[in-house]
């Protein structure tokens, strides 16, 4: 039997099931990239307050593929997340009513202009915003260009700009749209970018924009392996049902959300989310600590042949080199928020690291390096370099990049990497990928800087000792 809102009473016990009438909800909340990570946290958080107020539902919205859809819709929606940790609890999410793609174009529009929708949050990844080196919306993207001529929206930007304007003129009110994306000062650069398109195509929308949409900064926090046939079949056994789609993730959960909403807001708090003025502190911890690390295991774990996070943190010398970067590199570049312990958080991010429980692919995490180094690790050697401090151990992560792309370049493997063509053209070439101002903004012009990276590359030269290279 397929998991259904008519076999949810065939469940076992031991399986955690909505506690809500799924007939009584309204989708409150628009999201764009309903994907794994989206579906283990923010969907999970909703599908724990639903009971309390069911306004919220989630009508998700896949932009780019149907597979979500074609997955979820048999299954109305529901698909069972298994926690990970010393023991596996199962849960069936129930929170995501509706499933549109970008097929259904009025569908989208209509659901983002209605009263109803109080909120759109998004998990696009960091190049789903199309933003340029400077954090702005980048105009050359090919895709920006041809919205800005008018045609029908096919990025983010344009989907929810041609969605705002649809709400002004059906006088939706006051909306708010939120990043859950791993992106520095995400809901600032949001409104960026949002704007950016919309003061291009229609000045008075701006404006309006600027009177009746809220973005508020948001840090998500959990580690999400990919569905593998092991969990399916993990999942198959604890419910005794299929599941298309299961999803996977750690017990641990974070979500700091700045406190600016343009109207009502979910009671989060009741899931465990906390409600803040300033995101930034937690953000910054979790993007240079975890974020950083996870990325410098991903690439140096990947030059020693090993395949998943808690392999890389088996390998004494590299998790006592992601120990040395954390705590001596890169914690010194963060000024934590009153109620946070830094060194309490290293030791718990180290504890997650290992967890045997989970089998997170060093593969998906070395996905689009020229997204995500910037804000994991370039912004953390800018701000050493500006306080005068070493910057020799965090060049080993840039490195270790750097011969990665060498790795693809050899194999012929797919780079998944938007900007895959340009940096697999200046692979092997340590100045021409630091001069990549897009990705390294001032720093390719650094001498000290530049000369730490050539030195850690020659250090982790094919066929060297690569744990004597990180003492």
């Amino acid at each position: 039997m397929k998991l259904s809102n008519a076999t949810l009473t065939d469940l076992p016990s031991h399986v955690a099931r909505p506690d809500y009438d799924r007939t009584a909800l309204t989708p409150g909340i628009v999201h764009i990239g309903p994907g794994a990570f989206h579906r283990a946290h923010q969907a999970a958080y909703v599908d724990s307050i639903l009971g309390a107020d069911p306004r919220f539902a989630i009508s998700a919205v896949a932009l780019n593929s149907t597979g979500v859809a074609d997955a979820l819709g048999p299954q109305d929606g529901l698909y069972t997340l298994a926690l990970l940790g010393a023991e596996t609890r199962y849960r069936v999410i129930g929170s995501i009513t509706e499933l549109l793609t970008a097929q259904r174009r009025d569908a989208i529009l209509s659901r983002i202009a209605a009263p109803t929708t109080r909120i759109v949050t998004t998990t696009v990844t960091e190049k789903g915003y199309h933003l340029d080196g400077n954090g702005a919306l980048d105009p050359d993207h090919p895709a920006i260009v041809r919205e800005l001529t008018g045609a029908e929206p096919s990025t983010l930007s344009g989907w929810l700009v041609t969605g705002l304007a649809a709400r002004r003129a059906a006088g939706g009110g006051a909306i708010t749209l939120m990043s859950c994306d791993n992106l520095a000062d995400n809901g600032h650069r949001f409104r960026r970018a949002i704007r950016d398109l919309a003061a291009a195509r229609d000045p008075d929308l701006a404006m309006w924009i600027d009177d009746h949409v809220r973005f508020p900064s948001t840090m998500v926090d959990s580690i999400t392996p990919a569905t593998d046939d092991a969990l399916r079949t993990s999942v198959r056994a604890a419910t005794g049902l299929d599941d298309a789609w299961p999803i996977q993730r750690e017990a641990f959960s974070q979500w700091v959300i700045e406190d600016d909403f343009a109207g009502d807001r979910p009671p989060f708090e009741l899931a465990g989310a906390q409600f803040t003025r300033d995101v930034r502190g937690f953000e910054n911890a979790k993007l240079r600590l975890l974020n950083g690390a996870h990325s410098t295991l991903a690439y140096i774990g990947i030059l020693m042949g090993l395949t998943t996070v808690r392999d890389a943190m088996a390998s004494a010398p590299l998790a006592a080199f992601a120990e040395a970067l954390m705590r001596q590199d890169i914690a010194p570049s963060i000024t934590p928020p009153a109620e946070m312990d830094l060194s309490a958080y290293i030791d718990a991010v180290l504890g997650r690291f290992a967890n045997p429980a989970i089998a997170h692919q060093l593969a998906q995490i070395a996905w689009d390096g020229s997204q995500k180094l910037p804000y994991r690790l370039c912004d953390t050697i800018r701000d050493a370099r500006g306080a005068g401090r070493p910057v020799d151990r965090l060049a080993v992560p840039i490195a270790a990049w750097f011969r990665f792309l060498d790795l693809r370049k050899a194999s012929g493997e797919t780079l998944v990497d938007p900007r895959a063509d340009a940096l697999l053209a200046r692979a092997g070439d340590v100045r021409a990928l630091l001069a990549m101002g897009e990705v390294f903004g001032d720093l390719g012009g650094d001498a000290v800087f530049v000369a730490a990276v050539e030195r850690a590359y020659a250090a982790l030269a094919p066929g060297g000792d690569l744990a004597a290279a990180l003492n």
